[in-house]
């Protein structure tokens, strides 16, 4: 039995930090609340130094096999370390105004970070659902947060409910692969045993197969499992939206990858189908229902439905340059959703939030470096070049054409066009019509604006020379 915790140190080092800011903010008066925010950026730190340690170029196990740490999980890992600290940069003036930074806050953040790190590392079908559990309920508790709003309350009902119900459905598939494949939960066991020719079981694989993509695609927010997507992201806070709409995209795709291409790629010409389908049909509802949108945090959300489209597309091909393509993608679409989300909690200040697209009108006139980065962001997501938005579609086409699916990557391309509508009407609305608010920046720090304005530049500079984080991520698949 194989109990090395060495590959867990980062994890062990979180849950103790948890326990550490849940103390700290047990003693500590009102009035030093922000002793919170330090304590959250200095477990990110320490926690991405440790990963760093830990690692060797050889796979570790740990826990009797059931815990991974490969090239793909220390890549994805420290990535989500970087936007988690990021990510806490752009919000912290935020939660200061709207009286939310409580330890309770940030102990909960750091539980989705441990949730998404548990995930990455899985490579048993429990341990993959025990880390989605444990994500999915620091979630919960994030939208619900802001007992005094409606709005949250109402969405976190939502969350809860439907995510209850993917949980069960991935659940009620894994015991079906279970009883298929003889008892096997490991994901190496579960590929061993398809490898065997007469497979007695195959219809129950199939079967539990169905329901294992129904869990998975309600995570990632593919159609029809979507519904949650929109009403989440305009009832929670610009906070949680920002946490749900970048880190949490990182730990979906990768467990949809340690799931299907891991355990289950023997079963790829059935889940690939599936995958096309819900691809074709996120693309078509994302991007034709985010036209009549006037909240821009909806009118987001269901453009995360049609860019999840494109993830579904990269996986579907099964090939090493689909899915490095597919993290590229990824890992671009974070980068471009933390810099349009950071921008908006910068323009929230004290009890306002700028949540409508009324909201941004003539914003290059008062605010024109805000406006930029905004700009950027939505030619980024529309796929416009030099943007890097754009080289990432361009390898998720490149990798349907080069297996075959010519029709796919056309239909694609049209719904790209038809999604440019919705982002380049905000580009309008910020340049062309005028002012009607008299926004006002949040007190925002020197160093939480310089990151924001060089995450908005590493959107062009990514755009222009992609080949650095293209090598990175097939690196992360190949080993």
């Amino acid at each position: 039995m194989n109990m090395n915790i060495i590959p867990a140190l980062p994890e062990i080092l979180m849950a103790a930090m948890i326990v550490l800011i849940l103390l700290v903010d047990a003693f500590v008066g009102e009035d030093k609340k922000s002793i919170n925010t330090g304590i959250t950026l200095i477990a990110l730190i320490s926690v991405y130094i440790v990963q760093v340690l830990v690692y060797n170029p050889h796979t570790q196990l740990a826990f009797n096999n059931m815990f991974i740490l490969d090239s793909l999980a220390q890549g994805m890992k420290l990535v989500t370390y970087i936007v988690s600290f990021i990510v806490v940069l752009y919000i912290k003036q935020y939660i200061t105004d709207k009286k939310l930074q409580k330890g309770e806050f940030y102990a909960i953040f750091l539980f989705v970070i441990l949730g998404i790190m548990v995930m990455i590392s899985a490579d048993n079908m429990l341990i993959l659902y025990v880390g989605l559990e444990l994500l999915s309920l620091a979630l919960y508790a994030l939208v619900a947060l802001n007992r005094d709003n409606i709005k949250s309350t109402e969405a976190a009902m939502k969350f809860f409910i439907l995510g209850a119900l993917g949980s069960g459905l991935l659940l009620f598939g894994i015991s079906f692969i279970y009883g298929a494949t003889g008892g096997q939960l490991q994901l190496e066991e579960v590929i061993k045993y398809t490898y065997q020719s007469d497979v007695p079981n195959n219809a129950l694989l199939v079967f539990g197969l169905v329901f294992v993509v129904a869990g998975l695609v309600f995570k990632l927010g593919l159609v029809p499992f979507h519904m949650w997507i929109p009403d989440v992201y305009e009832g929670s806070s610009l906070a949680t939206t920002t946490i749900i709409g970048t880190v949490t995209k990182i730990a979906g795709v990768v467990f949809v990858i340690r799931f299907l291409i891991n355990g289950l790629v023997l079963l790829s010409p059935q889940w690939s189908l599936m995958l096309a389908l819900l691809g074709v049909l996120s693309l078509f509802i994302g991007n034709i229902v985010a036209i009549a949108q006037t909240n821009i945090k909806r009118m987001l959300g269901y453009s995360t439905i049609a860019h999840m489209g494109f993830v579904a597309f990269g996986l579907m091909t099964v090939s090493v340059d689909g899915i490095s393509s597919t993290l590229f993608y990824t890992i671009i679409y974070v980068l471009t959703s933390l810099a349009g989300f950071g921008a908006l909690t910068m323009l929230s200040r004290g009890s306002y939030e700028c949540e409508s697209i009324d909201d941004l009108k003539g914003l290059s006139k008062t605010h024109p470096i805000y406006a930029g980065i905004i700009l950027l962001v939505m030619f980024s997501l529309a796929g416009i070049p030099p943007l890097a938005g754009f080289y990432a579609k361009f390898k998720i086409l490149e990798a349907l054409i080069a297996v075959g699916y010519i029709k796919l990557a056309t239909y694609t391309v049209i719904m790209s066009f038809i999604g440019a509508f919705y982002y380049l009407r905000i580009v309008k609305v910020m340049y062309f019509d005028e002012n009607t608010i008299d926004l006002r920046l949040a007190d925002v720090n020197i160093v939480s604006r310089s990151v924001l304005m060089l995450n908005a530049l590493t959107l062009l500079v990514l755009g222009i020379v992609p080949s650095g984080v293209m090598a990175f991520c097939l690196k992360l698949i190949s080993g």
